[in-house]
């Protein structure tokens, strides 16, 4: 009977701390997207595929934008802007934009800084 009372007592100790034990587990990453466009048509639906894709800002995800409301010249330094945040990836979504993005930075794409 001593022994079923604190089986019982075990059990039901494990069930009211194991939700304790998994927010004890650290966060997952946060990847820093940079986006760079020289529009802004195309950044709402860009954000909504990565929701879809499970990743949500201010939970696993940083967004840094830089738009160059259609003065193409600023794509450089915003390119390079984005280089200086130090962006895990930057999606450029017009040519101009990719050569710019490719200028700012010698890291080839499946690399990294420290490579």
């Amino acid at each position: 009977m001593i022994i079923r009372a604190a089986l019982g007592a075990a059990l039901a100790l494990g069930l009211v701390a194991a939700p304790l034990v998994g927010e004890a587990q650290p966060a997952s990453k946060v990847y820093r997207v940079g986006y760079l466009s020289p529009a802004a048509n195309v950044f709402e639906p860009f954000r909504q595929a990565l929701r879809e894709l499970g990743y949500v800002e201010g939970q696993n995800l940083v967004m840094e934008v830089r738009l160059a409301a259609g003065r193409l010249d600023q794509l450089p330094a915003l390119a390079a802007d984005l280089v200086r945040a130090r962006v895990d990836v930057i999606a450029a979504v017009s040519p101009l934009a990719i050569q710019a993005a490719k200028e700012a930075t010698t890291v080839q794409p499946g690399t990294s800084v420290t490579e």
